[in-house]
C-alpha cells in the first residue's frame, strides 16, 4: 500500500507541473505545444539522471525510484496528449508541424535520458 502511495503522490505533482506547462507554454495562437514538448523532454532528462543515479550509486531505494521515476516522472511526461497533438496536426493538414514535432520529440527525448545517464557517471 505504501508504494501505492508513493506513485499516487509523485504521480499527482507530475501531472499538477506538466498541466501548468501547457496552460502556460503551449500556444493557442500556433497550435505549436511547446509545453508538452517541454515536459517530455525533461521528464526524459529527469529519469535518465534519476535512474542512472540510482544504477551507480545504489543511493536510492525502490521507494525512492517509484515516487521519483515512476510517479512524478510518469505524471509529468505524457505519450497520450502527445500522440492526441499530432493527431490535431494530421486532422488539420500541418504535417510539417507533425513531422517536426514527432521527430523531435523522440530524438532529443531519446538524447536527453542518455545526456541524464552521462550526467550522473
Amino acid at each position: 500500500m505504501k508504494q501505492i502511495l508513493l506513485v499516487f503522490i509523485g504521480g499527482g505533482f507530475g501531472s499538477a507541473l506538466r498541466f501548468l506547462f501547457g496552460k502556460f507554454l503551449n500556444s493557442p495562437e500556433n497550435g505549436i505545444p511547446y509545453g508538452t514538448f517541454l515536459a517530455n523532454i525533461l521528464g526524459s532528462l529527469f529519469i535518465g539522471l534519476i535512474l542512472g543515479y540510482a544504477a551507480k550509486n545504489e543511493a536510492l531505494t525502490e521507494n525512492h525510484t517509484l515516487l521519483l521515476a515512476t510517479g512524478f516522472c510518469g505524471g509529468f511526461t505524457t505519450f497520450s496528449t502527445f500522440a492526441y497533438e499530432n493527431h490535431v496536426f494530421l486532422k488539420s493538414g500541418d504535417f510539417t508541424s507533425f513531422a517536426f514535432y514527432t521527430i523531435a520529440s523522440f530524438v532529443v527525448g531519446f538524447l536527453a535520458v542518455f545526456a541524464g545517464i552521462y550526467i550522473v557517471k
